[in-house]
């Protein structure tokens, strides 16, 4: 019995890495931009390593959806494996994509993160593919779901992280796209904190089987509220408990030397208050 489960375990690890290899073949041929090595070996590209980290990473959260669960079967755990990792593949590179036109759609971002090596700009890259990975690992775990659930609920997560970037810019006092721009890595960090914490709670809210749409869609779509709700109160809370006597704004763009560290602490803020909110409602 514990043969048969280390072997079935290690079909699976195989099967995983391979969908897993895919993803990465198939982001690099969507960016002949650059060439992945050259960037992060001879030009030591820290932002572009940012970026495709959180895309790797965003990947296994995906992927790991498809294992999660009670066994059907070693071949039809396979099955799920290759159909519902080619969707992820497919839906997390959109999510870059509309990273780039959508969410930070001031500048492209290839260029930040090829030309100027802006790490303002990976850190917020990354961040949109670690949120899309929590939502498809929602959306893709449970029993009950079909690929049409997990595209329309991939579809909404990303229109609320869409919203989110909108909700982020209005509760700043400073153009986040402007700080960024300018290599402001701390404006990167932060905003990228705050993306990647309202994916979290929606992906998490997606947990567990499909029943119907009317019955698991507001619950779906009241998580997502709260995430958006929280980007202000968190961002009070902050500057009020964690950094008493400064204001985050001040510190992240009204200085000559941006605080990153100011940042981390908001970054950790969201992403902690989107855990906590997760296990208590």
């Amino acid at each position: 019995m514990v043969l048969d489960t280390l072997l079935t375990a290690a079909v699976l690890i195989v099967g995983f890495f391979v969908v897993f290899y895919v993803g990465k073949l198939v982001n690099d041929l969507l960016h002949r931009e650059y060439k992945l090595t050259e960037e992060l070996v001879q030009k030591d590209n820290a932002a572009l390593a940012l970026a495709v980290a959180g895309y790797y990473f965003g990947l296994v959260l995906a992927l790991g959806g498809t294992l999660t669960g009670p066994s059907r079967g070693i071949v039809d755990d396979l099955i799920d494996l290759g159909i519902y990792g080619a969707m992820a593949i497919v839906l997390l590179n959109i999510s870059w994509y509309l990273c780039d036109r959508l969410i930070l759609y001031k500048f492209k971002v290839s260029d930040e993160l090829i030309r100027d090596q802006n790490l303002g700009t990976g850190a917020v890259s990354a961040a949109v593919s670690v949120a899309s990975g929590f939502i498809l690992y929602g959306s893709i775990q449970g029993e009950g779901g079909t690929i049409w659930t997990v595209l329309v609920y991939w579809a909404i997560g990303q229109a609320i992280l869409i919203l989110a970037g909108f909700v982020y810019q209005w509760i700043t006092s400073y153009d986040v796209h402007a700080e960024i721009e300018k290599d402001n890595v701390a404006a990167g960090v932060g905003f990228g904190g705050a993306l990647a914490a309202v994916g979290a709670i929606i992906g998490l809210a997606g947990e567990g089987d499909f029943t119907s749409y009317s019955h698991d869609l507001p619950r779906y779509l009241g998580y997502a509220a709260v995430g958006l709700v929280l980007l202000p109160i968190i961002r009070f809370l902050t500057d009020r408990v964690l950094l008493p006597g400064v204001k985050l704004s001040d510190e992240i763009a009204r200085q000559d030397k941006p605080n990153l560290g100011a940042a981390y602490i908001e970054a950790f803020s969201y992403l902690a208050a989107a855990f906590i909110i997760y296990w208590c409602v």
